[in-house]
């Protein structure tokens, strides 16, 4: 069983590649478990983000590190929040306080301007020196809603509406989501590559 650290103390995300590494013999461990804060996003693209996550776990902790820079992109505001998804709005607002916002800074705006996509860069290092790490991204395509739907997932789960099923990502079930997001398209790139360097077959 080895040990990969996850460079994210994000509940929801854990859960989500808990799942997403199942049949994997790995341990996933958080920043948390070692008394750490998560690493800052101070690059300039979901991509370095990713890698400076990744880079740094793994320094800290001394293990391979697996990290994730996702966020939401609303082509009515020019892109936001993107990189800044997790601080959109100010510091201090939590996950329903950033819907709020962003549903505030859509207002009026008519359902075929609301075009939006998940986007997300995926990092892993075997080491915080690591020439060669693996990298991958997935987007997920969509539209936001004009109010809240559904009580599952997390962030801007409740407002981003999969137009082809008619639901929000919090109106669907784990196994649903982890088919459809960013998230799980990222990682289903990665997940062949990644079970080479951990040595383990590829399912």
């Amino acid at each position: 069983m080895i040990e990969l650290v996850l460079a994210s103390n994000n509940e929801g995300k854990v859960a989500e590649f808990a799942r997403l590494l199942a049949g994997l013999a790995v341990r996933l461990r958080r920043p948390a478990d070692f008394g750490l804060s998560a690493p800052e996003e101070s690059g300039a693209s979901f991509v370095e983000n990713a890698l400076l996550k990744a880079r740094t776990a793994a320094r800290l902790t001394r293990r391979p590190a697996l990290a994730d820079d996702s966020g939401l992109l609303v082509e009515a505001l020019g892109g936001a929040p993107g990189i800044l998804s997790a601080r959109f709005g100010g510091e201090g607002l939590d996950d329903r306080g950033r819907v709020e916002c962003l549903l505030r800074a859509l207002e009026g705006v008519p359902a075929p301007n609301r075009r939006a996509r998940f986007h997300c860069a995926l990092a892993y290092v075997e080491a915080d020196e690591d020439p060669a790490p693996l990298v991958a991204t997935g987007e997920w395509h969509g539209l936001i809603a004009e109010a809240p739907r559904g009580s599952r997932g997390f962030g801007y789960d409740p407002v981003f509406l999969d137009p082809e099923l008619g639901r929000t990502a919090a109106e669907l079930s784990p196994s649903e989501k982890d088919q459809l997001s960013h998230r799980g398209r990222a990682f289903a790139r990665l997940r062949p590559e990644l079970a080479r360097r951990l040595g383990m077959p590829v399912s």
